[in-house]
């Protein structure tokens, strides 16, 4: 099993750029949970589980799984191209977008 290497989808809220650079390993996890009977809480025997190691560049992402034996699989994601927009063309009588409401 590959472990991922990605940079996380920004945040949907925000239209801020801050942290789009950041790089992500993940590991596989095999999704079995189990149910403590006495207190009903859900855990797991994979300690992978919750470990993703974040580093400032593919790069550096990669050289470390290559140093530590990890096998890894590269996801590149599509560069956000934002559209130049004024306030103003909102308000114009010949709008391309319908409005919604």
């Amino acid at each position: 099993m590959y472990s991922i290497i990605h940079q996380p989808a920004p945040n949907s809220v925000q239209s801020g750029s801050y942290g789009n650079g950041k790089w992500v390993i993940d590991f596989p996890t095999d999704n079995k949970v189990t149910i403590d009977p006495l207190t009903g809480n859900a855990g797991s025997a994979d300690m992978m589980r919750r470990v993703n190691l974040n580093f400032d560049s593919k790069e550096e992402a990669v050289t470390y799984a290559k140093a530590n034996g990890i096998a890894f699989q590269v996801l590149e994601r599509a560069e956000h191209k934002p559209k130049g927009r004024s306030y103003g063309e909102n308000f114009n009588f010949d709008r391309k977008f319908p409005w919604t409401h």
